[in-house]
């Protein structure tokens, strides 16, 4: 078990603290057989748990010119029982005047759910902070994994997408579910992301409250 950061918009922020979201990806980096010297396509097999990995990938696929088969082998660094602390946009104050400050002793505010996020920083009072300069103390989100597992990004179920934290009937034309992700994962990572199909790690998550996360540990 270990305690890892992890990124999260807005948007999600606020699936997770709504208890919509159960289910996070995110791509696999180095992607399989990035040279691209392979023919056919690329067979997928889940490596028995062992002292050597506790669970990884093994990518199957022929070589360019036929005759051998290659392979590459994934190892997540996120596995089941680990806890994830959530990252996100935020800004620390100091009591009394709500100056910036990067002192523990402060009061956070987070940009999904501010009312004045929408406002600009001179409105504000005070600019956000990129939620990958967030420290393990101003996080309110723990999350642990109680699966992973390893798919394309276009194989996601219905199921699957509306555990990513679909919110309902999105505007007027009620938006199906993977419809829905496919959007959500384009305007995360750049127009054209979806149709790359990467390969992307899934992971199953459950809310936990920090306060009894720690009772345990005691």
């Amino acid at each position: 078990m270990a305690d890892r950061p992890i990124l999260f918009s807005g948007p999600m922020v606020r699936a997770l603290l709504d208890d919509r979201k159960t289910q996070t990806r995110r791509i696999i980096k180095p992607q399989p057989f990035a040279s691209g010297y392979y023919d056919g396509e690329i067979e997928l097999n889940i490596i028995p748990a062992n002292d050597q990995y506790p669970k990884a990938f093994r990518f199957n696929a022929s070589a360019v010119g036929g005759g051998a088969v290659i392979e590459e082998v994934f190892e997540p660094r996120i596995n089941a029982g680990d806890r994830l602390w959530a990252r996100e946009t935020w800004q620390g104050l100091s009591f009394g005047d709500y100056q910036p400050t990067k002192s523990s002793l402060c009061e956070v505010r987070y940009a999904a759910t501010d009312p004045c996020a929408d406002l600009d920083a001179e409105a504000r009072g005070y600019p956000w902070r990129p939620s990958i300069f967030m420290p393990r103390w101003a996080s309110r989100l723990t999350l642990i994994v109680t699966d992973v597992r390893v798919e394309r990004l276009q194989d996601i179920s219905i199921t699957d997408a509306l555990a990513e934290g679909w919110p309902g009937a999105v505007e007027a034309n009620k938006m199906p579910a993977t419809k829905w992700y496919r959007h959500l994962w384009d305007e995360i990572n750049g127009a054209g992301a979806w149709d790359v199909n990467p390969w992307v790690a899934a992971f199953s998550v459950i809310k936990q409250n920090i306060d009894q996360i720690e009772k345990v540990a005691a």
